[in-house]
Order: structure tokens, then sequence, then C-alpha cells
């Protein structure tokens, strides 16, 4: 507990100390507040004394401007403490939100910079949870930190104001703060883990929800909606069996809580009114000790709610500070390369080349010593991991510029992974990759990305216009003016693409919003428009990683003969597995476990390489053979 309270209070300053003005601004609020309540609590004595008791018993005489003296006093005070209250909240949330909103765009940012190969060993779901759950949990406490610390005030200003009107009753109204606060930790140290596994849960129903959701074809197709009722009504149940547990903690502690105060004020009271009766207090005194216990049981509870935010505080804090801290980087140089039309086709260069995919991360809050027991996976022993097996291992390729170079292979051949070190998506563990000559490190951030353009094999498709999904980025404001793009660009790049003729037909054209993920679209219809995203660009080097896998051959064959009739000056490499698409190609390059086996023009390397043959007549003779099966059973009926 210890080793928390101290990660987390060293956290907390810390945004303290990077929102000073806002933070000292709610602490002012805040000790108002505090002030104010107490001066409260002195008042109401103040004015029993010499308001209501005389007025009451009939020992003196109470004037109409005496009484509203007092009450425009009780008032004024009031307003007082009520600015301290509302300031105290808005710059406290102020405070919380200002940190929140810095830290995600440190972390967005930070996203964007770490290498792509670090982003293979984190899961997208984890980071996702860091830039938004572990964030806000991370700061949760500061909308009460303003808070508490105010009370301090309030005990410190209410305590004296005690020991003036009687000792002896302000050590006996006192003693209940030990016990409040007591119970206080107790019960948040019962609670937190119990409202830890709560959220656990939230998150592990949401998981299961969204798995159904996103997999409903899979669910429908297979007819497993049973199972996955079943598999989320158990998890459904364990959060039900944890908010009753919370529940049954609270319910425990929360009356105690409630009834120290009360008790509290009973004693003062008792012991009240045995000493006014001997005259030792006042009866103004009494009441205004009373009145000034009632009002401290409270905020008191203050100190509990930012003790049971400090492990979630840690815990948030560690996995935000693991990826702010982390060391991958992409080195960049300070080299160019000519960009943009008329600066002719890129020659590449890759020698010797090898690659190893990152091994999984694990979790950092299983390798924090200061993360509270209840929010680190204990996990069942499970075989050391090894180092994976070499993606690609010494592959040297060149291509000439202006060439189509076909890179074929069977499934895990490295093609993917060639593709994505050829436009830099990552480097190379052992080899270099050279853009004319350039070793690829060497060149400044934003060269490749301005020299060459890669399309996936899993294109994706933003929630905008047709027009903002293939402009991207090119069309804002601050973009030279050389690389800015127009609607006539946009067209162009739709014809060789072979797109301009279905976004014509659409209603809004280029304006159409084509959903989430493309969803208005059919997959053919998202890969060539992902397709005329990269040639608008006017890339001198464009890899097309199976990238017209969607499109039937007729549609395929007219785009790859499209970008071989336009005379954009492009290099280009294609993964490609249908003969078709390799027809195109200048050259072919077989891999094989990683390895080039085979080179050369497509008629050269069939016929000296068999296994290059069965790749490439797979297709074929898959169609044959279901074709001489279907013609088989017409002829059995």
């Amino acid at each position: 507990m210890s080793g928390t309270f101290l990660s987390g209070m060293r956290t907390l300053a810390r945004g303290a100390r990077e929102e000073p003005r806002l933070f000292g601004t709610a602490i002012v609020g805040s000790a108002v507040y505090g002030a104010g309540t107490a001066a409260t609590g002195w008042l109401v004595g103040r004015v029993t004394d010499r308001v209501v008791v005389p007025a009451v018993t009939g020992s003196g005489s109470v004037g109409t401007a005496e009484v509203w003296l007092a009450g425009g006093a009780l008032m004024a005070v009031t307003v007082v403490t009520v600015a301290g209250i509302l300031v105290r909240r808005i710059w406290a949330g102020m405070v919380a939100f200002a940190l929140q909103a810095r830290y995600r765009r440190l972390l967005a940012r930070r996203y964007l910079d770490l290498p792509l190969a670090w982003h293979h060993a984190h899961p997208a779901g984890r980071l996702l949870a860091t830039a938004g759950s572990d964030v806000e949990a991370t700061w949760q406490a500061m909308f009460v930190l303003p808070f508490a610390l105010g009370v301090v005030v309030l005990i410190a200003v209410a305590g004296v104001a005690m020991a003036a009107a009687d000792p002896v009753l302000a050590a006996v109204a006192l003693l209940v703060l030990p016990a409040l606060l007591a119970a206080n930790v107790v019960y948040q140290r019962r609670m937190s883990p119990r409202v830890t596994r709560v959220q656990q849960l939230r998150g592990e129903v949401s998981t299961t929800a969204h798995e159904s959701f996103e997999g409903a074809l899979v669910v429908k197709t297979l007819g497993l909606g049973d199972e996955e009722v079943q598999r989320f009504a158990r998890d459904a149940d364990r959060l039900r069996e944890a908010n009753v547990a919370a529940g049954r903690t609270r319910g425990g502690f929360e009356p105690v809580i409630d009834a120290l105060p009360s008790l509290g004020t009973l004693a003062v009271l008792v012991v009240g009114t045995f000493r006014a009766a001997s005259g030792a207090v006042g009866v103004g005194d009494l009441v205004q000790i009373a009145y000034l216990l009632g009002l401290l049981a409270f905020p008191v509870r203050s100190f509990g709610w930012v003790l049971s935010e400090l492990p979630r505080t840690v815990a948030g804090d560690a996995r935000v500070q693991a990826v702010l801290r982390e060391g991958a980087t992409t080195p960049w140089g300070e080299r160019s390369l000519p960009a943009g039309e008329g600066a002719g086709p890129l020659a590449v260069a890759a020698s010797g080349i090898g690659y190893r995919h990152p091994v999984p991360a694990a979790d950092p809050l299983d390798e924090r010593a200061d993360v509270p027991e209840q929010f680190v996976r204990r996990e069942e022993p499970r075989a050391p991991r090894r180092e994976p097996v070499p993606a690609l291992a010494d592959v040297t390729l060149d291509v000439a510029a202006g060439s189509t170079v076909a890179v074929v292979g069977g499934t895990g051949a490295g093609k993917s992974t060639l593709a994505g070190l050829l436009v830099r998506l990552v480097d190379p563990t052992s080899g270099t990759v050279l853009l004319d000559g350039v070793d690829v490190r060497e060149l400044a951030d934003g060269q490749v990305a301005g020299v060459a353009a890669l399309v996936p094999q899993s294109t994706f498709v933003f929630d905008d216009t047709v027009r903002g999904n293939i402009a991207l980025g090119l069309d804002a404001d601050d973009v030279p003016a050389d690389r800015r793009v127009d609607d006539d660009a946009i067209w162009e790049a739709l014809r060789l693409a072979r797109a301009d003729g279905f976004i014509a037909a659409l209603p809004g054209g280029l304006d159409e919003l084509v959903g989430e993920r493309g969803s208005t679209l059919s997959g053919g219809q998202r890969q060539r428009l992902a397709l005329a995203r990269a040639l608008v660009r006017k890339p001198r080097l464009l890899v097309l990683d199976d990238a017209t896998s969607a499109l039937d051959p007729t549609v395929e064959r007219a785009v790859l003969d499209g970008l071989a009739a336009s005379g954009t000056g492009t290099t280009v490499v294609v993964v490609a597995y249908r003969p078709a698409t390799i027809a195109l190609a200048d050259e072919v390059v077989h891999l094989e476990r990683g390895r080039v086996v085979d080179r050369g023009p497509a008629a050269e390397v069939a016929a000296r390489d068999a296994g290059y043959r069965d790749l490439v007549t797979a297709y074929a003779r898959a169609a044959r053979e279901r074709a001489d099966e279907a013609q088989h059973g017409t002829g059995m009926a």
C-alpha cells in the first residue's frame, strides 16, 4: 500500500506541476471553501449567543437591525463559500481534462513516431485502452485532490475555532476524525480491488460483445449463436457477482462511516450539556462545535476518495509511461529524392536483407513492482517464448527503374514483408534497401512517402467522401502547391484504377460518403479506390501487395494494362499469383520460406522451377478441376 500511495502521489504531483495555474486556482477555491465553511460554523455560534438565545429566553432585547445583520453576515459567508465550491469544482475538472487531453496528444504523437515493428509487438487493443481508459484512470484523482487539500484548511480552521470555544469539547469532537479517517482507509482498501475487478470484467464483457458483433458473419454462417450467447452469459454472470461483492462491501461500511459523525455530535452534546450547565461553556460555543463537527463529516471522506483512486492512477500511469518512455525509434537522415511528376521512376536495390518479426511484448503492469496486485494478471506457466523464424533471409533484389517485377510465393513466403521493407514500413534486421542508390535510412522524414506508395492486400477506406479518401492529406492548406491535388487529378487517378465509372454513377460522385470501412462499396471497389489513392500521389515506386485480388481477371488486366500504358514513370513491384498479372511483369522473383529461389523472365522461371510452376498454375488447375467435377456430376445425373 505504501508503494502505491507514494507512486500515486508522485504522479499527481507531476500533474499539478504540468498544470500549475489551473491546479493553483482549484486549490485557492478549495481553501476558500474550507475557510468559509469553518467561518459559517463560527458565525452560527455567535448568532446563537447574541441573537437566538436572548430572543428565546428574553434575557436581552434583539432588534431588527441585529437580525438582519446576522442574516446578512451568514449570507455573505455562504456566497463566498459557494463561490469557492464553484471555483474548486470547475478548475479541478479543467485540470483533469487538460491532463487527459495532454497525455492523449502525447500518446498519439508517440504512436505515430514509433516504428511499425514496435506496433507489431504490442496489441492494438491495449494501445487503444492506454490512450483511452488508462489516461482517464491516471488523472481521475485530480477531480478530488483539490477538494481533499481544501479539507486540510477546513480541519485546521475548524480545529482552531473549536479549541478557542472550548478545548474539552474540541478534543471530544476531534476524536471522531481519526476514527473517520481509519474507517475510510479500511473501506477503500477493501473496496478498491472489488471496484477494479468490476472494471476489468466490464471490459471483458464489452470485448466479448464486440467480438460477437464484429464476427457476426462467422457466428451466423457456422450456427454458433447459442454458443456466443452462453459465452456472453458467463462473462455477464461474473460481472454480476463482482458487482454484488462490491455492493456488499459498500453496504457494510457506508452505514458505519455515516454513523460516526452522528455519534461524535451526540458525544459533544452529552458532554457539552454538563459543561453548559456548570457554566464552563456557552450555548453558542456548544452549537458551534456540534455544527462544525457535522460539517466535517462529508469533506473528510474526500481523503478516502483520493486513496481509492491511487491504485488506478498507478496502474494507468504505468501503461502510459511505458509508451512515452519507449526507446524504439525510426532513424531518419537528411538526404532527399526528387518527387512528383517528371522525376522519373525509381531504381530499387535490396542487398542481403533479412527480417524477423518482433516477439509480442508483455503488459507493463506485470513488470512493475509498484502496481497494485489486483491489476497484475497471473497467467498459467507457459513454454518460454522463442525467437520467431526469420520472415526473410539474405534476400537480394534489383529492380530497374521503370520496370515491373512480380513477386510470387506461397503463403508465408515473405512477400508482404518484402513489400513493407521496400517502402520502409519496417527496417530490415540485416542488409540494406536502396532507392536510387540511397539507403532509405539516410532519407529525411517524409521522403519515402513522397516517392513511394504501397497498396496493401487488406485495403482500408475511411468514413469520408470519395474525394477525402483519395486526396487524404494532399488537399490541406499547408500542403505545398506542387503536391496538392485537385478534382482533375483525382479523376485521372480513378481512371487509371478503373474506378471512374462506378464513382461517376454514385449520386454524390466525389462527394459521396462511402461509410465506415467503405461499407457501401464492394471489395473490388474498395481496392480500386485504394489504388487511386496511391496513384494520385504520382509515386516513383508503386508496390502492390496482392492489391487486385478482389477484382475479376478482366478488370485486373484492364487496371494493370492502364498502368503500363499510362507513361506515369513508375517502377512497379507487384505481389501476384494470377498468370494474367504475372504476364505483365518484366521479371519474376520466386520467394520460398523467406529466400529467393529463382528470378528472371516468367517463361524461363517456369521452365526450370517446378515450385513456381505449381504456384502459378494452381489457380487455373483448381478452376479446371471444379469444371470437371461439375461436368462429371451433370453426367452422373
